[in-house]
C-alpha cells in the first residue's frame, strides 16, 4: 500500500511510537527501508544517551545488516521480522559488539561467535556453515544490565547505571534494566533480557513494557554469559503480548549440539492463538501474592487489571503457595552456589581482565579477581563458595535443592484449580536510586517472580496501569509448562481492551 508524502514524513519522525508487528507491516509494505529504521533509531539513542541504557554501539555493523535486511526485503525472501531493530541485553556475546555483562572483568571482550539467540533472530551464524539465515532482525547494540545480570535496579553495573525513563531519579529495575529502559523510552522496538529470578518480568514491570520468560529450557543458553545455570533463560521485551510472541517464536527451538539444558522441543508460532476466548479461564490468584508486603497503590492497580479479566469471562480463583517465602533463602543458595562456580572461569588466564601487578600464580589470581568484579558479584560468589564447602553442603545446597523441588510440586497442585496464576510481577513500584542501602532489600523486591524461577515454569509481565509517583505497574502472569501461548493469549486479550501497555514517559 501506497502512502502519500504527508504520511511518510510523519511515520519517519514517529517510528519509535510504532510495535514491532506495525513495523514489520511497514517495511513489507516498503513505507519504510532497515537503513532507515535504525538510523532513526541510533539518533534516539544518541540523543537519549543520559538513561544509560546502551553499553556499545557499532553504527557500521548496523548499517551493515540493515543493508543485507533491505536486500532480502527486495528479493522477496524476507520473514516476518526481517528489518526490524533490536538491541541484545549485554549477556549474550556477539561477534561485532563487544559482550561485558556489565563488568570491568570483560572490558573489550569480543566474542568470535553469536549466542544462538542472537543468530536465531539476526543473520545466522556463519560459522554453522550458514545453514540457519536467521530472522533478519537487525542489532542496535548492547544493552546495559546489572553486573553479571545479579541485581534489582542495574544499580550494579560496572560502567553507569541505566534509569527508568518515566523517572530518571528511579530505577529500571535489574537485571534488564538497559532492554527495559530502551524499549520503554523508543530507543529499541524490542529487546532481549535474561531471567534467571525475575530479570525480565520486574524491569518490564517497572518501566511499563511486557516482557515474558519462556518455560527453562524453550531458548538456547548457547552464548548467554551464565549466572545460575539452572535458572538463566532468554526471553523478549517489548510494547506488546503481539510482539513478544513473534519474538519467541524466532528464539525458542532446541540447540542440543551446544545446550545440553535446551529442550527437545521444537519452537511454534506462538501468535497463533493470540485471539482465542478466554471466557472461563480460570485465573489463580495466590494469597501469598496478596498478602503483607504488597503496597496499597500496586495491589488497586492489579485489582483494577483482573476486574478486566472478569469482564472478558475470566474466572478468579484464590490459590495458595504456601512455601513462597522459602523461595528467598532457596534462591539466594542455588543461584549464588552456581555462581560460584560459573564465575570461576574469570581468573585473568585465558580471557578478560587480568590484574597488571602479581608475583605469582596466586597473586595473579586474587588480583584479577579482586579489581575485575563489583561488590555485589563479589558477595555473591563468597556466599556460593561458603555454601558449596566442606560440612556446609548438606545443610544448605541440598537442602535448598529439596526445597525447590517441593516449590514445584505446590504450583503443580495449584495448577489443578487453575490454568494461569497471576499477581503483581513485584511489591512496589520502582524506587529511587540509591534507595536500597542494604542488598537484602534488593533481595526481597524479587519475592514473586523467584517462585516461578525455581519451578522452571514460564512467567511474564504485562502492564496494569500505574501506582505511586506515576510510576508503572505491572501484572504477572504464571503458566504451567511450555504453555507460553496460553500466557500470551491472556495478555493480549487485556491489552485488546486497555491502554496501559500503549502509554509513553514524557519526553520520549
Amino acid at each position: 500500500m501506497a502512502c502519500s508524502m504527508h504520511q511518510r514524513k510523519a511515520t519517519m519522525t514517529d517510528l519509535h511510537h510504532y510495535t514491532l508487528t506495525q513495523l514489520s507491516q511497514m517495511l513489507m509494505q516498503r513505507q519504510t527501508s532497515a537503513s532507515e529504521l535504525v538510523q532513526h533509531f541510533l539518533q534516539r539513542s544518541q540523543t537519549h544517551a543520559h538513561l544509560g541504557a546502551y553499553l556499545s554501539i557499532n553504527e557500521e555493523a548496523t548499517l551493515a545488516q540493515a543493508k543485507m535486511a533491505d536486500e532480502r526485503i527486495a528479493s522477496g525472501s524476507a520473514g516476518k521480522l526481517t528489518g526490524v531493530p533490536i538491541a541484545h541485553k549485554d549477556i549474550f556475546v556477539t561477534r561485532e559488539w563487544p559482550t561485558t555483562a556489565a563488568s570491568k572483568m570483560l572490558e573489550n571482550y569480543r566474542s568470535p561467535f553469536d549466542a544462538t539467540v542472537v543468530a536465531r533472530l539476526g543473520f545466522g551464524n556463519t560459522d554453522q556453515g550458514g545453514k540457519d539465515a536467521g530472522a533478519g532482525m537487525v542489532c542496535l547494540g548492547k544493552l546495559n544490565c546489572d553486573e553479571f545480570a545479579m541485581g534489582s535496579g542495574n544499580e550494579n553495573s560496572a560502567y553507569t547505571p541505566a534509569r527508568n525513563p518515566w523517572d530518571a531519579t528511579r530505577v529500571p529495575g535489574g537485571s534488564s534494566g538497559g532492554s527495559a529502559a530502551a524499549v520503554a523510552a523508543g530507543l529499541a522496538p524490542c529487546a532481549t533480557g535474561t531471567d534467571t529470578g525475575g530479570s525480565i518480568r520486574q524491569p518490564a514491570s517497572f518501566c511499563g513494557i511486557t516482557g515474558i520468560k519462556p518455560t527453562y529450557g524453550r531458548a538456547s543458553r548457547y552464548g548467554m554469559i551464565a549466572f545460575a545455570s539452572s535458572l538463566d533463560q532468554a526471553g523478549p521485551m517489548a510494547r506488546t503480548a503481539e510482539d513478544c510472541a513473534l519474538l519467541l517464536s524466532a528464539m525458542c527451538g532446541a540447540d542440543p549440539n551446544r545446550d545440553s539444558t535446551s529442550l527437545d522441543i521444537p519452537s511454534e508460532p506462538f501468535e497463533q492463538h493470540l485471539n482465542d476466548s478466554i471466557e472461563g479461564l480460570r485465573i489463580g490468584l495466590p494469597k501469598e501474592f496478596f498478602g503483607e508486603g504488597l503496597s496499597d497503590d500496586v495491589r488497586t492497580a492489579i485489582d483494577a487489571a483482573l476486574k478486566e479479566y472478569e469482564k472478558l469471562g475470566a474466572k478468579l480463583v484464590e490459590i495458595s503457595l504456601p512455601r513462597t517465602a522459602l523461595s528467598i533463602p532457596t534462591y539466594y543458595i542455588i543461584a549464588t552456589a552456581e555462581a560460584s562456580s560459573n564465575l570461576s572461569r574469570f581468573d585473568g588466564v585465558k580471557f578478560g581482565h587480568r590484574a597488571p601487578n602479581y608475583t605469582d600464580l596466586n597473586s595473579m589470581y586474587e588480583n584479577t579477581r579482586a579489581e575485575g568484579f563489583g561488590d555485589e558479584v563479589k558477595r555473591r560468589i563468597l556466599t556460593g563458595t561458603y555454601v558449596l564447602s566442606h560440612g556446609y553442603y548438606d545443610a544448605y545446597y541440598l537442602k535448598a535443592q529439596q526445597v525447590r523441588r517441593i516449590i514445584a510440586t505446590d504450583f503443580q497442585q495449584a495448577f489443578e484449580q487453575c490454568d494461569v496464576i497471576a499477581g503483581a510481577a513485584a511489591p512496589t513500584v520502582a524506587w529511587p536510586m540509591g534507595a536500597h542501602k542494604d542488598p537484602l532489600a534488593d533481595y526481597l523486591a524479587d519475592i514473586f517472580t523467584l517462585p516461578a524461577s525455581l519451578a522452571g515454569l514460564p512467567g511474564m509481565s504485562v502492564p496494569a496501569g500505574f501506582g505511586a509517583g506515576g510510576m508503572p505497574v505491572g501484572l504477572q502472569l504464571i503458566g504451567n509448562y511450555l504453555q507460553e501461548s496460553k500466557l500470551l493469549n491472556v495478555a493480549h486479550r487485556l491489552q485488546q481492551v486497555t491502554d496501559w501497555h500503549k502509554r509513553q514517559p514524557v519526553g520520549f
